[in-house]
């Protein structure tokens, strides 16, 4: 029905590859600008399953590394730098940091976590210099909506994630772009453009999440004023059943719902596990008969059809 991370894993490197999370001392120009970021990133961030940043970035990919291993047999990983803003450092230390993961053992993929308005040209000159590894560079975009992009407090507009997609695809890296369906004043139009957006550009996959209320931030406030209210569940699902369907068939899904610690949040998909979640989402599409990439029919000179 959708086409799925893992099997574009499985599809590239002929076997099963894990994300190994890293967490760098960095943090976000959001927060150097605001204080606080956007409305709804926590304190932590986004890196809930890392290790501490106090620890080298070599000693964490080792120990992760054993423990995943062994859990799920798995021999091929990628080194994910996760958390926050991870190109927004000085340039030496980021060289120094890829350097480090590139050390470890059977890391065949590097991806940096980042913002469309903290690409330039001296990082992207450095992750070129790995030229034994596969790069791919996620961006959060969040909503193709320029106007909640201001509401929450983003920091940047369409125009620079449309910029960053451009300078990264000209030095060959992949792009996974994230996107969250339902924050407050989105609609379901929102969604497909968002789709469209992503599919015109030629992102090579996307991290779809549910919005979940981090404790401590500005949408927790709101939400708890009762400013803002968050789409019922069934809403959510009938808006990722409309993204998949605009979304093309080429782009992989790498998630659906979010994942987050019960204790760092006080909501989070509607109160189920995301694996329910996603059961549903699938008895759903298969009763509408619903498949990624079935209304992707709009680019190319489209309304050419009708002369």
């Amino acid at each position: 029905m959708y086409y799925s991370y893992s099997d574009y894993l499985k599809n590239k490197y002929g076997e099963k590859v894990y994300k190994l999370p890293v967490n760098l001392p960095v943090t976000c120009p959001n927060r150097v600008r605001g204080g606080r970021g956007c409305d709804f990133c926590s304190e932590k961030g986004t890196g809930f399953e890392a290790l501490n940043n106090s620890v080298p970035v070599k000693e964490q990919l080792l120990k992760t590394r054993k423990l995943i291993e062994k859990k799920y047999n798995v021999h091929k990983f990628i080194a994910y730098f996760q958390n926050y803003t991870n190109t927004f450092l000085p340039a030496e230390d980021f060289r120094r940091y890829l350097e480090e993961a590139s050390e470890v053992p059977d890391i065949a993929g590097i991806a940096v976590s980042t913002r469309p308005d903290c690409i330039g040209e001296e990082y992207l000159k450095i992750l070129k210099e790995l030229r034994d590894k596969d790069i791919t560079i996620e961006l959060g975009l969040q909503t193709a909506n320029y106007h909640t992009l201001a509401r929450i407090n983003r920091g940047h507009t369409l125009a620079e994630y449309i910029d960053a997609v451009l300078h990264i695809r000209r030095y060959g890296f992949e792009i996974c772009t994230h996107v969250i369906l339902n924050l407050p004043g989105d609609t379901s139009e929102d969604a497909v453009e968002t789709a469209k957006l992503l599919s015109a550009l030629h992102t090579d996959t996307v991290k779809i999440h549910s919005l979940y209320i981090a404790k401590n931030t500005r949408l927790c406030e709101a939400f708890e004023n009762g400013t803002i209210s968050i789409c019922e569940k069934e809403e959510y699902i009938r808006r990722l059943i409309l993204f998949l369907e605009y979304l093309s068939p080429d782009i992989a899904v790498e998630r659906l719902f979010s994942r987050v610690p019960e204790e760092d949040a006080v909501f989070s998909n509607w109160g189920m596990s995301w694996w329910k979640l996603k059961s549903e989402l699938l008895d759903e599409m298969q009763r509408q008969g619903a498949y990624q990439g079935k209304k992707f029919h709009y680019l190319s000179g489209a309304a050419l059809r009708y002369l």
